[in-house]
């Protein structure tokens, strides 16, 4: 290329048309490449800013989701505090002759041998042992032994558990426990033979025993077997409470 710019260079002018068209046509090309090259350097670095850019919009971003992911936990700790907060208030509207104390339950022990719970108050809030412990839908059970922080409640469906039980239409009194085949229903016993028992009527508890208040709803009589000696006779009662369920519970003071 230089030894063509010297040539032109010396040539006359007036024969420098016709070279200048053959350097043009020489030139132009790579003239043009050039161009062309440094063009598509420009776009790669544009292209490469708004990669950049791109991952720091992105960054931006995933804080931003990071952030409103913690936000809706928040709520559904507060939605959730909320709701038992409400439970609480629906029960002690509901059971206002009984000073209570408010509890969660924290663990649950439902097996084909024992039916009990584990609350998260104990020795602490004022919680000891034969306490009743109620729901909005009835009766729960008893505490049988406490920590500092923590009771365990047997539930009135489990096999080792005795209920003194009234029914509610007749007043007639029945003892009622609980069975290893079932952790819903309740066996009803001791029925008087003067007694009429009717599918669907409420039984609470009577009182008697000295272990849970009076007035408490138990569950409702679903089945009734009789046998060729009436005094062997027994109901089944479904439990008021769905033990698989319960969250929030009250239990009874002592004497209050």
């Amino acid at each position: 290329m230089l030894i063509i710019l010297v040539t032109v260079s010396n040539l006359n002018m007036e024969n420098i048309s016709g070279v200048e068209n053959a350097f043009s046509m020489l030139v132009m090309p790579i003239q043009n490449g050039l161009t062309y090259l440094k063009n598509r350097m420009a776009g790669n670095d544009s292209f490469f800013t708004n990669i950049n850019n791109l991952q720091a919009e992105n960054k931006e971003l995933k804080e931003k989701n990071k952030q409103l992911e913690e936000s809706l936990r928040e709520l559904e700790v507060i939605k959730a505090e909320n709701s038992s907060l409400k439970e609480y208030m629906k029960m002690t509207e509901k059971y206002t002759e009984f000073s209570t104390i408010p509890a969660n339950v924290i663990n649950r022990d439902i097996s084909n041998l024992s039916r009990m719970l584990v609350i998260n108050i104990g020795s602490k809030d004022g919680i000891t042992e034969n306490m009743t412990v109620i729901s909005q839908e009835g009766l729960v059970g008893h505490t049988i032994s406490v920590t500092e922080h923590t009771a365990k409640v047997q539930t009135i469906v489990d096999s080792a558990s005795t209920v003194s039980g009234a029914i509610s239409t007749s007043r007639d009194g029945i003892l009622l426990k609980g069975t290893l085949e079932d952790k819903k229903n309740l066996k009803a016993t001791f029925i008087p033979a003067e007694a009429t028992l009717v599918q669907g009527d409420s039984v609470e508890t009577s009182g008697m025993g000295g272990l849970y208040e009076k007035g408490i709803h138990i569950g409702t009589i679903t089945e009734i077997v009789n046998t060729k000696n009436i005094t062997n006779r027994y109901a089944i009662i479904k439990a008021a409470v769905n033990f698989d369920k319960i969250e929030t519970v009250l239990v009874i003071k002592k004497g209050e």
